[in-house]
């Protein structure tokens, strides 16, 4: 990478303050390269904050990054209890805002302030001359208004969180979704039904749409809610054909805590306390006299209180509109990603290793690092975006064999499936067959990128 050489004297800028941009940044001062770390929200991990009731299926284990777990001991810093699972509350309170604060980063980082767009300074994505030896051109935009800084490499790990997928089956939003009086009945991703939001749910008809676990844990909550306060009816609604695709893998799940949503779920289903309609392709919402109707393509109409729409996420890309990029037309994911996480091929918690060279682009130097790099994907762990930036870091270094020597073990789910968009769907504990084999496999494949 010629410009790497050419910009040494340029920071590197990551975009996102939260877990794996904090983990770059560590990385980065470890190596002594300057860098800059841009956060929207008013302070780090903003993204996280959105969701800090709820607690982590990984333990703490997976949880640290190793480069932030050694800047962190300098300071007197105690590892939390390695099997614990913290909520996104602790994961700030005990190890982000620490991190955050630490004398290596806090002078580098700057809140308040969102990348709204990056390119080649002095050039649009047309032009091909000298392209390559032109740094990067960070545009911010603040409460001061908009800034510039020029930047010799650009990690965006800002995540997908800010961008819920929408309720129609097929990608857009379903008519009517985004109209005030239909909007303000509806909640993405997962809400604190049991804490904040507990008033809004509490006594009403409730109608949670997604298969995930983010569905499952806010059903669950619900459930609980239901248990004391009279009058609240959840239903679960299901694009798929079959309840029992959503919560199969249960004791057969390497994370615990991940496991037990599922069994648990099977449980309450099977007690009649959460409704379940499958099949469900919503087509329209509407207002309804307070409450919100919910129109499927059959014509069947069912009216709600509330509904919580927990279907995943998808990136925006906008921000790099003038760049280069190799991304996967269906995943919107780096292109030598995609077979690795397509969850046409297998849905499993585990992915083989992946570094710098899987998540480049055309325009050398430009990387996307963390549950963004999944694009619309889903299963992301922390520990995998740790692993990349830590491969990312050492070839801005110069450091080839540190880049390559990729090495991540991840938990599986318990089930490798592609049963979400219609494909077959393997037994419980066949993940690795699926998934591309064992690890050592997977890191041979790696130092060969």
């Amino acid at each position: 990478m010629r410009n790497m050489t050419m910009h040494d004297g340029l920071p590197v800028v990551v975009i996102g303050a939260g877990p794996v941009g904090l983990a770059a940044a560590a990385e980065l001062a470890e190596r002594n390269i300057p860098f800059r770390i841009i956060e929207k929200a008013p302070a780090a991990a903003g993204a996280v904050s959105a969701w800090a009731h709820v607690r982590l299926f990984s333990p703490w284990r997976f949880n640290v990054s190793d480069a932030a777990a050694r800047l962190l001991a300098e300071t007197g810093w105690r590892r939390p209890p390695e099997d614990v699972h913290p909520t996104g509350g602790e994961l700030i309170r005990d190890y982000l805002a620490p991190l955050a604060a630490h004398p290596a980063i806090v002078p580098h980082l700057q809140t308040d302030a969102e990348v709204v767009a990056v390119a080649r300074a002095g050039t649009d994505r047309v032009r091909d001359a000298g392209r390559e030896a032109r740094p990067f051109l960070v545009r911010l935009r603040s409460a001061a208004g908009e800034t510039e800084m020029l930047a010799r490499a650009v990690i965006d790990t800002s995540g997908t969180w800010s961008h819920p997928n929408r309720a129609l089956s097929g990608g857009l939003g379903a008519l009517g979704e985004t109209e005030p009086a239909v909007a303000a009945h509806i909640a993405y991703a997962m809400p604190d039904v049991l804490g904040q939001a507990r008033a809004r749910y509490a006594g009403r008809r409730v109608a949670v749409l997604g298969s995930g676990h983010s569905a499952i844990g806010t059903l669950l909550d619900l459930g609980r809610i239901a248990a004391e306060a009279p009058g609240t009816s959840i239903v679960w609604l299901l694009r798929a054909d079959s309840v029992e695709s959503a919560y199969r893998s249960g004791a057969d799940d390497q994370l615990a805590e991940r496991g037990a949503l599922a069994t648990t779920m099977g449980g309450l289903v099977a007690s009649g306390r959460i409704a379940v309609r499958t099949g469900i392709r919503v087509a329209r919402l509407a207002a309804a006299e307070g409450a919100l109707a919910i129109v499927t393509d059959g014509g069947d109409r069912l009216e709600v209180d509330e509904l919580v729409v927990a279907t995943g996420f998808r990136p925006d890309h906008g921000l790099a509109a003038e760049l280069r990029l190799a991304l996967d037309p269906a995943l919107e994911c780096p292109v030598a990603l995609a077979p690795l996480i397509d969850p046409n091929q297998h849905s499993c918690g585990t992915v083989r290793p992946h570094g710098h060279a899987a998540l480049a682009h055309p325009d050398a130097g430009y990387f996307i690092a963390g549950m963004k790099s999944y694009g619309r994907a889903p299963t992301f762990l922390m520990a995998t975006g740790h692993e990349q930036v830590r491969s990312i870091v050492a070839h801005l270094a110069g450091d080839d064999r540190a880049a390559a020597d990729v090495r991540l073990v991840l938990p599986e789910t318990g089930v490798c499936s592609t049963d979400r968009i219609g494909g077959a769907t393997t037994e419980p504990g066949k993940a690795q067959s699926c998934c591309g084999g064992g690890t050592a496999a997977a890191r041979v494949l790696e130092t060969q990128d």
